[in-house]
Formats: structure tokens, sequence, C-alpha cells
């Protein structure tokens, strides 16, 4: 059990469910654990999607890869995600 509340694909409605679609999408049919977080408060995930973007995304991340994917590991497992 999750101790962070989250969203579901499936109890998601309205602007929500679309963002669902098109991070499904994005993803390879996945919705990454991140996303499943933020989209709790739209207002709050907008900006920390900014950041996200900002410190994963881009070509200069002052993150490591190894860095990032230990990040990505302890957000999955503390939000339940698929192993």
């Amino acid at each position: 059990m999750s101790r962070i509340l989250t969203i579901s694909p499936g109890s998601a409605r309205g602007m929500r469910k679309i963002m669902f679609q098109v991070f499904k999408r994005q993803y390879g049919g996945i919705i990454p654990g991140i996303f499943k977080i933020l989209s709790v408060d739209l207002k709050l995930g907008k900006a920390a999607g900014k950041i996200y973007q900002h410190l994963h995304m881009r070509k200069k991340s002052p993150m490591s890869r190894i860095q990032r994917e230990m990040l990505a590991t302890v957000v999955n497992g503390l939000i339940g995600g698929a192993p």
C-alpha cells in the first residue's frame, strides 16, 4: 500500500484522464510514478513538472544517469509501482 496519495489511470476523470492518455502514449504504454503523484494537484503538478523537466530531461542535466535512475527507483517504490 502506498503512503503517498496518487491517482490511478482507471480512476482519473476529466483533464487528468486526457493527461494520463497522453503520458501513456509518450512513455510506451506506462504511466511514470512521478506523474501519478503530481496528478493529485494539477497546479502543483505543473510547477513540479517544470522542475522535473529541467533536472531530468535537458541535455546538460546536473544529475548523472545513475542518479536519475536511483531517484526514479525510490519514487516508484514509495508509490507501490511496478517492479
